[in-house]
């Protein structure tokens, strides 16, 4: 079986994510009938929490691109961040890089952009949602939570990443959010957040939703077999 062109992944940002990507991966290579060649560093979702909360895109910037020349000494031709918080340095990361990143925003666009979709809302941590990170995908109007609820998303999204399962209650108050959201005039919930996808894995999501990573990683898929 043929191997696609190596990835090289940035794990740890929770650690459920890189797990998610890391089965997609190998599944959508193998529907291809093609082998994954893959490597992976642990990075700390902590550090980059910090990075976050201080401002600090250039610091952060730093601390993942000590990753992603280890991931080129490796082999990878290719570069990809499981997560979106880390995306909030994902221009200066890019400009200093050895490597091509898939970003997550390319594919987000497209599919927003075919969907004609105008009006949208996140779920995500804090400093995504309250970032102006998502201004990269054009001239889409944000619906935006409440402090109250954006308290509860970002604290649920990091008690998700950290155990790697989400309960009822942590699922049914994302839903709840989501649908209000939605009557607010969000025509689509981006669930912009890897570990939040795990609170939907089992049963599908009660509201109109775009699923950040499966398009992350369909991109990701279609540039390593090209």
């Amino acid at each position: 079986m043929d191997k696609g062109r190596c990835l090289g992944l940035i794990g740890g940002l929770g650690v459920g994510a890189a797990t998610h990507y890391y089965a997609e991966l190998a599944r959508l290579h193998r529907e291809q009938g093609r082998s994954l060649d893959l490597v992976m560093v642990h990075a700390e979702t902590g550090r980059v929490f910090e990075f976050a909360q201080a401002g600090d895109r250039g610091g952060m910037a730093s601390y993942l691109l000590g990753f992603v020349n280890r991931l080129h000494a490796a082999g990878a031709e290719f570069v990809a961040i499981p997560a979106v918080t880390p995306h909030l340095c994902i221009q200066q990361l890019v400009e200093r890089s050895p490597l091509p990143l898939f970003d997550i925003f390319t594919p987000l666009r497209r599919e927003l952009r075919t969907n004609g979709i105008r009006r949208a809302a996140i779920l995500g941590t804090s400093f995504v949602m309250d970032s102006e990170m998502f201004g990269a995908l054009g001239e889409i109007e944000f619906v935006h939570a409440t402090k109250d609820e954006q308290d509860l998303i970002h604290r649920t999204y990091v008690e998700i990443a950290a155990s790697g399962h989400a309960t009822a209650e942590q699922r049914n108050g994302l839903i709840k959010i989501a649908q209000s959201l939605c009557q607010r005039g969000a025509e689509t919930i981006l669930l912009a957040g890897t570990d939040l996808i795990i609170a939907f894995r089992q049963q599908p999501a009660e509201f109109p939703s775009t699923d950040c990573a499966a398009l992350h990683l369909a991109d990701i898929v279609q540039g390593l077999l090209a």
